[in-house]
Order: C-alpha cells, then structure tokens, then sequence
C-alpha cells in the first residue's frame, strides 16, 4: 500500500474560527451539521493557549496545553468524540513561526526576561542579545509603551510589584504587560531594613557564586521569601514599605529615580512602541512586536513545542495539520522533514504558502500541497474580462489620477516598508553582512550602510517571498530569483556601487564559499543567506498584501492574498493547465476560496469579478456617484477627502458587499438599521484599507481628520433619510452586478468542489459570503438558519431556489449535492484524472468544463463564465461540450436524464440550471 493510500486524505474540510464565543462545545453542536452538509472534516483554527482575549489564536503562548477560552480538557473531548460520532476527522491550524508576547501569560518569554542570555528559553527566540545599539547589550528591548519612556514612568504607570504566591518582583506596565526584575537585584529592592529581607536579599545579591545553579537557587530564595510574607505580617509591611520607596508622584520624574535605575539594570528595556522599527533586536511575525519569532529549527525547542501536537496525530484526534506562515521559518524544507519523521503514522500535511506567479511548490518537501491561495485567485481569474483590461487601467487613471504601474507600486511598497516598520531588521542584516565582507581583503571596505543601501535595493525586487538556500546550498530556482532581483537592483539609481552586487550576489548564494581558503566562513555566510530569506518574506507580504494592494485599487476583487492585481484575468486553457499540473504533482493540495485571510469574501468578489465585463458602464456609475455625494456634501469641485482613490475604492466595497437582503428594495423601503450596520461595517474596512495604505493615515500615526472625511462620506452615502438620489442611482446597478455575481458565485462553487484537491469550505461559505477584510469576515455565523435551511433544499427543486437566491438556499443545495457526490465517489476525485473538455462553438469562450475519470467511471463538470455578455436567457447557439465515453448521463443538481453520447449542447447543459455536474448512468 502506498504511503498516500495509507494516509487520511480529507475529502473536505470546514473551517471553524474558534473563540471565546463559539469553543469546544458549540464546535462539537455543530459536528452533525458539518457531517449532513457533506464534509469529512472539521478543519480547526489554532486552540493551544493564546494570549487572553485573542479573537484568532495565533498569539500562542503554550504549544502544549489548550486554549482555555475555548473550554477545558472534558470540552475538548467532548468535542472530539461529537466528531467522531458523526464520522468526521479534524485538521488543525497549527502555528510553529511564532508566539505571543507581552502580557504576562507567556512562561518562556517572562523567564528570558528575568534572566536574559542565561535563560534555557533565551535561544528559543531570534534574539540579537549584542547589537551594536550599546544600550541594548545583552538586553530585550520590549516596545510595549504607549508614549515616550520618560512620560510613562512620569505618569506613574510603571510600577514595581510583589508576587505574594512566588516571591518574586516585577514591573508592571498599565497593570497589563509584566516585566520580571532580575533576581540579583533582589537585595537592592529588599534593603537591610528588616533582617530576614537582610538575609535573604543577600542571597540574592550572591546568585554568581553558585553558578550555574543560579536559577535553582533563586526559585527556592523566592519560595522562602513568599513563605515569609506569609508567615510572618511584619515581613509582609516590611515588603511593603520597601515598594514605596519606588514610587513617586505622577508629574514629578525625579521622584521615579529609584525605579528608573532599577529599571536601567534589567535584562529588558521597556520602550515606546514605535522604537522598534529602528532598535528592536528580536524577530516578529511580520511587523508586530507582540508576536515573537521561534528558532523552530533549534530540535530542542522542535520536540518541546510539538510535543502536544504530534500526541494528538499519534492517537488518532488529529488526521492533518495545516503550518501557518511555513515562510517564516529558518528552514521550511527541514521543519516538515522533521514533522513527518516525527509523528508515529503518516497524516495530511498542507502549508500556507503565497506562489509568485512563475513559481512551483517545492516538489522536494514532504507536504501534500499549499493551503489554497493560489487555486483562490486561478478560478477568480475566470471571471474576469482579459479584454477589457485596458479600457479599466484607462477608466482607474481617469477617476483617481494614478498611473503607476503595479509593480512600481510594490517596489515602492516594499521600500515604505523596510525604511519603517521594518528598519531595524534590515540594519541587523547588513551589519551582519558587512562583518562577513571584512575577512577578504577584496570586499573589506563594503560597509555597512552601503550594503544596506544594495540590500534594499535587491529586496524590493525579489520576484518571489523568499529563496529555500539551505545548509547543502540552492537550486537552480533560487539561484534564478536571486539572478533577477540582483540583476534589477543594479539598474536602480539611488543605489551604491555596481561591485557591492557583485559581493551580494555571491552571498546570497553562497558561492563566497564554493572555494577553499577563501577566508569567509561557510557557516555565517550560509546562515546569512538563510536569516535575509526570513526577511523577504515579511518585507513582500507587508509590502505587497498589506500595503500595495491597498494602495492600487484598479480591480478590487483581485488584490487577493496570493493574487497578481497586475494579471487581468485567466483563460480556460491556463485554468486547466493548473488543474492538471496539480493532479499530477499535489493532488491533495488544499483549495480554497474563501480563508480568515482573504481581503474579500469568495461571492463579493464574485460581484465585482463583474465589473470587468462592463467598463463603460462601471465608468458612466462612479462618475455619476461622485457627482451626487460629493455635491451633497457641498464639495462641487471634487477636491476635498477623501481622495479619489479611496473613493474608488469605496464603490467597489458597497457594491461587492451589498447584503442581499437588500438587493432589489426600493429606495424607500430600505431598512435603516440595516443600512447603519451595513455602513458601520464599510466604515471599518476602510479605515483598514486607508492605515494599510499608509498614504494618508496609517496604524501607528492614525489622521483623525482623514480617516473623520473618510467615515463621514460613508455614513452620508447610506444615510438614505438624508437623500435618495444615490440609492436611485446606485441600486439598479447593484441589482444587475448582484445577479450576474450569483451566477458567478455558483460557478465559482461548482468548480471549487470538483476540481483536483481537497476543497474546503470557510466558515459560512455554504451560503453567501459577501464579507469584507477581517475583522469583518469573523464575525458570528448562524447555524440555526443553516439548519433550518440544510432541511428545506433536501430532494428540494433546486432551480427552484433561483428565484430566491438571496437567501442563499441555492447555494446550499449545491454545495450538498457535490459533496454527496464527492462522498460516493470518494476515490474518483481523490485519485481521478483530470481530462479538459474544450467547447466549441460560438459561444465556446464562455464555458469551462473538464471530466474527473476513474476506471470506467466519470463525471463532469460545466459551468458558465463572463456571463455579462450572455444576457438574462443565454442564447448559447451552436456551443457544445464534449463528453467522454458513454451515452446516458444524470445531472447530479437537477436530477435530470440527458442522453448524448460524443458531446452535448451548452443549451442542454445549462437549460434547468446555470451549472452543470453529470454522471455517468450507461
């Protein structure tokens, strides 16, 4: 039996977003529901312990004991065995990259805080413990602070605090965020005023002298002196007084001076949170200081953090695990070698990844494919109009006045980043890079700031995330996007001299070392080439998801996690060609199309996938909106905020999100507390968008006056008591977009569900999902309407729900009758080849089907595509389909009896429904 045959293979999952409000027990409700709808797995969000009050449990603090937000132990078995009682396995999201910090729930981060480099946790995180900051040697620096350090210990919210429980001293900052004070400088704090505190602060001040027991010793000096305080009340106001003495008046900084010099003496320095984009010397997830990076390639730290997971897969709880941000780590490739080899069965293993356009999974690692962001993007590019790509860069520039090109704008995003929130990491690199220049004589004087200058310069144009260089070298695919970027970088004007890329290049790739006696150390230069590709990494996705897509709105619905705004749209024959290299080398891989990540749900892009098909139409719309808003607000110019761009932008949220509810209401039968809710939701997703952007306003220096004008706007837009001039205008249009969404939508669904993989269905998504950036598509799903609904379109007429479609019923039934099907013929679509059927005829261009076969068995899949052009009744003429061997066939949607043998009208296909799914009968 092959090892894929021996491992479970899902062949569904339905994401869940656990959280304080929907844990381990309403998970385990809902177990029935998930195994009637069809899936074969609960596909889990992260639920080891998180930082309180996570709302997406990737502020992990314990990899080994459970969320206890989310229910304890019994809730957890509990839901477990509802699974299986329903016949359903569990993937989970697990999250290796990183862990969160701050607070005072994470053990490991709190212990290198209190005893700096002698900690055993200090080499568990990516700690730079000697800088050439000086104040920062052998120091954290820990950017916690609201405002400038000297104001907050002025203002008195620095306090110094006793743990009566273990002993041991802290300072606090704002109540919340602990920092451990060294145990040496327990005597200083303990004085000589009492005897016992004499005694034992003694103790304290003497650690050195039992090393290395120095931390032992300290834990039992901590348990005598928490004993005493117990004990014995005078010790307990001795304690007491002696915190007084670090106190001051709030307002007056001299009297803090006691606690600034203990401050000044600590493993950590506390810092306004916006330090760090220059000084920080710990690596993060992204840019975020809470979130602290992990050495996961240490095995030590390997086998301790995955202790937890890998009993779960051993004892059969867990059948898959899907690694969150595989970029981040040290070295991909390794970590999932290690994983496999770890657990005692095989089990499915996906990871996040983000594919450049040009760029293949790695064929060498021991995954079952990606998470699905690509898939995401290759079917949404169905939809779209590669023709009219121009007439949309035209009409863009029009309206909003911008005429960069994409990729201009994700070099130039990518440098806003490196040059801010990510400094301090490019400067840590650099100087690493020129201490490894300095032993050759040939490459001594490439300093550091001229390398960091080409180091920028060749970041911003790495083509891809990140190289896999490792400790036994690169592939010729590294070595081409290291080709191109350093190739690219050279040409820039603003960078050094041409011979610094001649030594990057090299070093990059590690040809320094391909010769003996060349004086460079191949273990630095390797571990350099490898700690820059955990740099690129973030530097592309804060450039480009988290900057440039917020900044180019050409085409919304294409600024998508692993998207490519620049690519106007995907043919059939490109569509089939994905299929079939992934039936081939990932037949396993994950598909999805919507994820907790995506910047809009799958069926509001499905909307606005739309707009390409009509760009004289969506011109003559927002030129006539703008009109009517901004006269409203007594702006006839045009000129006051927001910008156009943000404008822009707006229209294709409220069109793309619209609730259903809502679409073909008159103007005056518009639900006003619908439309508040629904205006509050465009408010938030556009104060996201415009911080993301970081041209007006931004995360750490909000424009309140900007974001006001902006949120301002929204409210008057949907404000219709005000006036209904734009709902007049505006709600026609929304109406057609919708419909020919809902096609879309369907579509999208169809081919999703039967396509080479294993599809997954985001929480929710069985209806229709027309959410925004998170956190807006977080927010609560209502199972019971998905119940009651689930029973109502069982043996339901399915093109019946047509004419109801806002309720999402039809969509529902759809999804459950392919997944029924997928549960019949579990091993045609696990193992089945993937054959393209190409239309023909005149309206061929239109249709993308393609056949799933097995043996002798075989089903097909058709469904339409740009169905603008096709108007209300298509007329689809002479367009077939070809079929493979047989004659009777059952659409699996309708129920319907076709006989054809060799091909089949597009006419007979779609004529009781949009889509078509057949089996074979004879």
């Amino acid at each position: 039996m092959s090892a894929d045959a021996e491992k479970p293979i899902p062949r569904a999952t339905y994401r869940v977003q656990l959280r304080a409000e929907f844990g381990f027990d309403r998970t385990a409700e809902i177990a029935d529901y998930m195994a009637r709808l069809g899936v074969s797995h609960l596909y889990a969000s992260p639920y080891m312990k998180a930082r309180p009050g996570s709302t997406h449990g990737y502020d992990i603090v314990d990899h080994n004991a459970l969320n206890p937000e989310l229910g304890d132990a019994n809730a957890f078995h509990g839901m477990v065995e509802a699974l299986r009682r329903n016949g359903l396995g569990q993937v989970l999201d697990f999250v290796p990259n990183h862990m969160g910090v701050g607070g005072s729930d994470n053990g490991w981060w709190l212990h290198v805080l209190e005893w700096g480099p002698d900690s055993p946790y200090a080499g568990y995180f990516d700690i730079e413990w000697e800088p050439d900051r000086r104040y920062l040697q052998g120091k954290v620096l820990v950017p916690l602070l609201g405002d400038q350090y000297g104001a907050v210990l002025e203002s008195g919210a620095l306090e110094l605090r006793f743990d009566n429980d273990t002993g041991g001293f802290a300072v606090w900052a704002y109540g919340t965020h602990k920092l451990p004070v060294r145990p040496v400088d327990y005597g200083t704090v303990l004085g000589t005023d009492h005897p016992d505190l004499e005694r034992i602060g003694d103790g304290f001040l003497h650690l050195d002298y039992v090393r290395p027991h120095q931390i032992r010793r300290a834990e039992s000096l901590k348990a005598e002196l928490a004993a005493l305080v117990t004990e014995k009340p005078d010790v307990a106001e001795a304690v007491r007084r002696r915190l007084k003495r670090f106190q001051g008046e709030p307002g007056e900084l001299d009297s803090w001076s006691r606690l600034n010099e203990l401050i000044a003496q600590q493993n950590w320095r506390a810092a306004y949170f916006k330090v760090a984009a220059d000084d920080i010397n710990y690596r993060r997830f992204f840019n975020i200081n809470e979130l602290a990076g992990l050495r996961m390639e240490e095995p030590e730290l390997f086998d301790v953090s995955h202790r937890f997971v890998l009993s779960l897969v051993d004892n059969g709880t867990l059948d898959g695990i899907r690694i969150d941000h595989i970029d981040g780590l040290f070295d991909p490739k390794g970590y999932c070698a290690r994983l496999t080899r770890s657990a005692s069965r095989p089990f499915y293993l996906v990871v996040e990844k983000i594919l450049a356009r040009h760029e293949r999974l790695r064929e060498d690692w021991p995954i079952d494919g990606t998470t699905g962001y690509e898939f995401a993007n290759l079917l949404g590019g169905l939809y779209v109009d590669p023709n009219t790509e121009e007439a949309f860069t035209r009409l863009y520039g029009d309206f909003t006045g911008r005429r960069e090109s994409f990729e201009e704008v994700v070099r130039m995003s990518k440098i806003r980043i490196m040059e801010s929130e990510m400094s301090s990491e490019l400067h840590v690199l650099a100087r690493q890079a020129s201490r490894i220049a300095r032993c050759n004589p040939r490459t001594a004087d490439f300093t550091a700031n001229i390398l960091h200058q080409a180091l920028k310069e060749t970041i911003a144009r790495f083509p891809v995330y990140r190289t896999y260089v490792d400790w036994n070298g690169l592939t010729d695919l590294d070595r081409r996007d290291i080709d191109w970027a350093i190739s690219q970088a050279r040409r820039s004007e603003q960078g050094p001299d041409a011979s610094v890329y001649d030594f990057l290049h090299r070093l990059l790739t590690g040809d320094l070392v391909a010769e003996p006696h060349s004086g460079y150390s191949r273990q630095q230069v390797l571990r350099f080439a490898m700690k820059l590709q955990q740099y690129s990494g973030p530097v592309m996705a804060k450039g480009l998801e988290d900057t440039a897509f917020y900044r180019y709105n050409r085409l919304a619905a294409l600024n998508e996690v692993g998207g490519h705004p620049e690519h106007f749209g995907v043919s059939v024959s490109a569509f089939h060609r994905a299929n079939q290299d992934r039936a081939a080398r990932w037949p396993h891989a994950m598909l999805g199309t919507t994820t907790h990540d995506t910047k809009r749900g799958e069926d509001t892009r499905a909307r606005l996938y739309a707009l390409s098909e009509m760009p004289e139409e969506w011109e003559r719309q927002i030129q006539t909106w703008s009109r009517l808003l901004r006269a409203r607000r007594g702006d006839v110019e045009g000129t006051a905020p927001p910008d156009r761009n943000d404008e822009y932008l707006f229209y294709q949220l409220i069109l793309g999100a619209w609730p259903a509810e809502l679409t073909g209401v008159e103007p005056s039968n518009l639900d006003p507390q619908a439309l508040a809710d629904f205006a509050e939701r465009i408010a938030g997703a556009m104060t996201k968008s415009m911080r993301e952007a970081k041209v007006h306003t931004t995360w750490a220096a909000p424009n309140e006056t900007y974001e006001s004008a902006m949120t301002g706007f929204v409210h008057d837009a949907l404000d219709a008591a005000r006036s209904t001039a734009f709902f007049d205008a505006f709600l026609p249009f929304q109406a057609r977009v919708a419909k020919l969404g809902m096609l879309n939508g369907l579509s999208q669904a169809l081919l999703k569900l039967t396509s080479p993989g294993v599809p997954d269905i985001y929480q929710g998504c069985e209806l229709w999902n027309f959410s925004l950036v998170d956190p807006d598509n977080r927010r609560p799903v209502d199972y019971a309407e998905r119940r009651r609904l689930l029973d109502e379109v069982e043996g339901a007429d399915i093109a019946g729900l047509l004419g109801r479609w806002q309720d999402g019923a039809v969509k529902l039934a759809l999804t459950r009758r392919i997944l029924a099907l997928r549960a019949d013929k579990a091993a045609l679509f696990r193992d089945g080849a993937y054959e393209p059927l190409d239309a023909a005829g005149t309206r061929a261009e239109h249709v993308v089907a393609f056949a799933r076969t097995l043996d002798d068995d075989a089903v097909v899949v058709a469904a339409p595509r740009l169905v603008g052009a096709l108007g209300e009744a298509p007329d689809w003429g002479d367009t077939s389909v070809p079929l493979p061997r047989g004659q009777r066939w059952r659409n699996v949607l309708t129920g319907e009896e076709l006989e054809a043998e060799g091909a089949i009208t597009a006419a007979a296909l779609f004529q009781g429904f949009p889509v078509a799914l057949l089996v074979r009968e004879g």
